[in-house]
């Protein structure tokens, strides 16, 4: 822990790598989070009504759920470096584009984008498995995930002030659209300052690309299963914006979108035969087969450790100010408390997970946070603040803890499909958020919290009774065909 310490003050080799990914990924969560703490002013500003403002928070969360997934098989494809340059570059004209709405329709459209910001996250966790040995990944991945997920936490407590320094109607419009200048000068940055793998290193690469490869024919109609609940969030989100709720969308186009996720739902489904149709007629070495059950039980837990911070730190800025009758500026500042846990709880959950064992780890956490939510679901105006405040703060702890302790184990799945394993796992996530978020859509903010407790005890009985502790070397097979073993623990 010593030497993890004094290591993070360089910025040579594969520490300037972490610093530079855990900084992209920070940019691209700051431009993503950057309407939470000005929602009120947007509200204000638009006419917004409270339902609306509820789509808005739905539709930022909505696009990451497919496009964790495509990035995941793109890094994978042509390595971190070109894809992190790029999704920061096109992430800040999205939010040059938000900046610049004039009505809820625009507000609504360039959110719903604003979504393939929050796909960084898998490039990076690629990148920096590459750089890092297997006994120092989940500290390195923590301290990634945990740097760059603070980007949210400051945006919570620096745009409203940079909102003050601005002042009038348009104040929220120049500082969202300070943060699409910070994503747009880093992307040029980070693509001439960082490489895919150290000098002499291999990029193992999938052998074919367009679905994850699976090594068993249980494991294909797993992985089928496992794909509905990404397609079948996004239908969730247009039936609540369709006529049978909302109504901001018609019967017609509810119905064609229904049929369109259905589409991609059939074209993914192929794709996944067509890559991994051998699996039916031959038996794979033993050497490069792994358990999708793995990745599958990942995912469920990233569903409620990511899922449920992505809810909660969207709601909790109006949560604070409503409940305890506070200015926008000091509940920003207090519900900034949630996400400021990642900047050093999500490196100690990946340090936890190398020391303590990657199955124990996430046990432990996943009791905590169940509690912690709970609790969170008795807060009422009653309470005293700083009371409120003490309890989120230990609940985010044990929250961001676990994303750092689900993260420390993606990459010792199996290596070459580290992006697509991580892209999948983020992409629960962000069903997670969707399916809470729309949640509380329709109960109050207590009841919220109670849903999301009741959610994670059920994912640890999962974990308690399905999943196995990684292997200790796992097998990667060279461009040449020679087998090169990678120490896992």
């Amino acid at each position: 822990m010593s030497e993890a310490k004094l290591s993070l003050l360089s910025f040579k080799g594969k520490m300037k790598i972490l610093h530079m990914t855990w900084i992209a990924f920070f940019l691209s969560f700051y431009v993503w989070f950057n309407h939470a703490p000005l929602m009120a002013s947007i509200r204000d500003t638009m006419g917004l009504s409270g339902q609306q403002v509820k789509v808005i928070l739905i539709m930022n969360v909505a696009l990451t759920i497919p496009a964790r997934v495509i990035i995941g098989m793109l890094v994978d494809k042509y390595g971190p470096r070109r894809m992190y340059s790029a999704l920061l570059f096109i992430s800040s004209f999205l939010c040059f584009a938000f900046a610049m709405s004039k009505n809820f329709e625009q507000l609504a459209i360039t959110r719903f984008l604003l979504g393939f910001a929050g796909a960084g996250f898998v490039i990076g966790i690629r990148m920096v498995s590459e750089w890092f040995p297997a006994k120092e990944v989940g500290l390195a991945e923590g301290i990634y995930g945990g740097w760059g997920n603070f980007g949210s936490a400051t945006a919570a407590m620096t745009l409203p002030l940079i909102m003050l320094f601005f002042g009038g109607d348009n104040a929220w419009r120049y500082a969202a659209g300070m943060t699409g200048i910070l994503s747009l000068v880093f992307s040029v940055i980070y693509f001439f300052s960082v490489s895919d793998t150290p000098k002499g290193s291999t990029y193992f690469k999938p052998k074919k690309s367009g679905a994850m490869e699976i090594t068993s024919p249980k494991d294909f109609f797993f992985y089928l299963l496992v794909n509905v609940p990404m397609c079948a969030a996004l239908a969730v989100l247009a039936w609540k914006l369709g006529p049978a709720n909302l109504g901001l969308l018609s019967a017609t186009l509810t119905h064609t979108i229904y049929f369109v996720l259905t589409g991609i739902y059939a074209f993914q489904a192929l794709r996944i035969y067509q890559i991994n149709k051998h699996v039916f007629f031959e038996t794979l070495p033993e050497i490069e087969q792994y358990k999708f059950k793995q990745v599958a039980i990942i995912n469920l837990s990233y569903f409620v450790t990511f899922g449920s911070e992505l809810a909660v730190v969207s709601m909790l800025p109006l949560f604070f100010l409503d409940t305890f009758g506070l200015s926008q500026t000091t509940a920003g500042l207090l519900a900034g408390s949630f996400s400021f846990t990642n900047l050093f709880a999500r490196p100690l959950g990946g340090l936890l997970s190398d020391k303590a064992g990657r199955k124990r780890s996430l046990v432990f956490l996943l009791s905590g946070l169940s509690i912690g939510y709970f609790l969170m679901g008795q807060i009422n105006a009653s309470w005293p603040l700083s009371m409120a405040v003490l309890l989120t703060f230990s609940c985010a702890m044990l929250v961001t803890s676990g994303n750092g302790a689900v993260f420390a184990m993606v990459p010792l799945i199996k290596r070459r499909l580290t992006g697509q394993v991580a892209g999948m796992a983020g992409a629960y996530g962000n069903v997670g958020a969707v399916s809470f978020l729309t949640v509380l859509s329709f109960v109050s903010p207590q009841l919220f919290f109670f849903v999301i407790a009741t959610a994670a005890i059920l994912t640890l009985s999962i974990v308690l009774f399905f999943f196995e502790e990684p292997a200790g070397h796992m097998a990667e097979v060279l461009p040449d065909g020679t087998v090169k073993m990678i120490e896992v623990t």
